[in-house]
């Protein structure tokens, strides 16, 4: 059940025996994918970060965590931190789709959360001047770059995105290639992770 304001997040449990812990977003991608059943851990990552970076223990909390069903063209894959489409910070659109509100050292979204049943988008407009995307990015690992007229915030449960030129895309930090569309969904309590 996703998370509700004012409400305890997760349940504390003895520490799985079987528990496989990922050292990135990118590998507890790939074991969400595998089974999202499994007894997952992690010790780093964004998503890592978004829980409170906790070392490992026992006994562990068990937090439900959304995960993000991500369309690329014709393919489809399970993220659990971020998508990011961008050529570069210094000019043209770029697309953040965040479940959680870091992005390495960028509090990109942060109002983020990763079991709220929905993701944030953050979207800098392609007509964003030079000096404005180097304030703006000065702000990023403080959260400050937002609210900002060029920049343009919301959340959602499902979004999709057409670009005229095909846009290299990363998710959960690693180069998928490049994307002409970009669909994105939320699966709510898609799995859990033990800390």
């Amino acid at each position: 059940m996703t998370i509700r304001r004012g409400e305890e997040w997760g349940t504390t449990v003895a520490r799985p025996p079987d528990l496989l812990v990922a050292s990135s977003d990118a590998d507890l991608a790939q074991f969400v994918t595998a089974d999202p059943t499994r007894a997952l851990g992690t010790t780093a990552g964004d998503l890592h970060r978004a829980v409170g970076s906790p070392t490992p223990r026992d006994p562990v909390q068990r937090l439900p965590i959304d995960a993000l069903v991500v369309t690329i063209d014709e393919r489809t894959l399970i993220a659990v931190a971020h998508v990011l489409v961008m050529a570069s910070w210094w000019r043209g659109r770029i697309v953040a789709v965040m479940n959680c509100d870091h992005m390495g050292e960028w509090d990109m979204a942060p109002r983020a959360h990763p079991n709220d049943g929905r993701f944030d988008i953050v979207e800098v407009d392609p007509r964003m001047s030079l000096r404005r995307r180097s304030q703006a990015r000065s702000r990023l690992p403080q959260g400050t770059h937002v609210p900002h007229p060029h920049i343009a915030t919301r959340t959602a449960t499902s979004a999709e995105w057409t670009f005229d030129r095909p846009m290299p895309v990363r998710v959960d930090g690693v180069a998928i290639g490049r994307v002409s569309h970009l669909a994105v969904a939320i699966s709510a309590d898609h799995f859990a992770i033990h800390v």
